[in-house]
């Protein structure tokens, strides 16, 4: 288990989303269309906001108000309204099938495919969130029926410091930019 994951250069980010299961999720949520690191910035960002991450409390907090949350200067991501959204959809989902516990999407899988129907069926968690997900779960914290579900080129979960970051995010615009000139 990590002490902490290298994704967003502020110690105290980097702890919060090793420690926080629901954390770590509401990063993945926000890892769209924004940098890595801005991406895990947001739930530390919301911490302090809120006061604390809970579940059951983002999904009961008024829409408009969580939406004026992620709104507030600086805003949590570039698209703060339809993040709110989904954090909060994120967060009922946590409520409703994991009694308030992020870590049961995990801990509670039976096996490989079903740790991978759990993943799948978080809002905003498609194919290539699964992958990167089930690389931290993997090589970070350990959770080896997420193994199978990681691909073998670099992924999110090779990250263990700030230069494998750095190199990660290399690697990740380079491919891109390889599938640009193929297309």
């Amino acid at each position: 288990m990590a002490d902490a994951l290298h994704f967003t250069g502020d110690e105290e980010a980097n702890a919060l989303i090793a420690a926080d299961p629901l954390a770590l999720l509401i990063g993945f949520v926000l890892d769209q269309q924004v940098s890595v690191q801005a991406a895990f910035l947001g739930p530390l960002k919301l911490k302090h906001r809120l006061g604390r991450l809970d579940a059951a409390e983002i999904a009961r907090t008024d829409p408009e108000r969580l939406q004026a949350i992620f709104r507030e200067k600086p805003a949590i991501h570039r698209f703060p309204g339809n993040m709110a959204r989904r954090v909060q959809e994120l967060a009922a989902v946590i409520v409703d099938e994991y009694e308030g516990d992020a870590a049961r999407v995990w801990g509670d899988a039976e096996d490989t495919p079903d740790l991978k129907r759990r993943i799948e069926a978080l809002p905003g968690f498609g194919e290539m969130k699964v992958k990167a997900l089930a690389s931290v779960l993997a090589r970070r914290m350990g959770v080896e029926l997420a193994a199978p579900l990681v691909p073998d080129h670099p992924m999110l979960g090779d990250v263990d410091s700030p230069q494998a970051l750095a190199e990660y995010q290399a690697a990740k615009r380079a491919y891109k930019a390889s599938l640009r000139a193929d297309g």
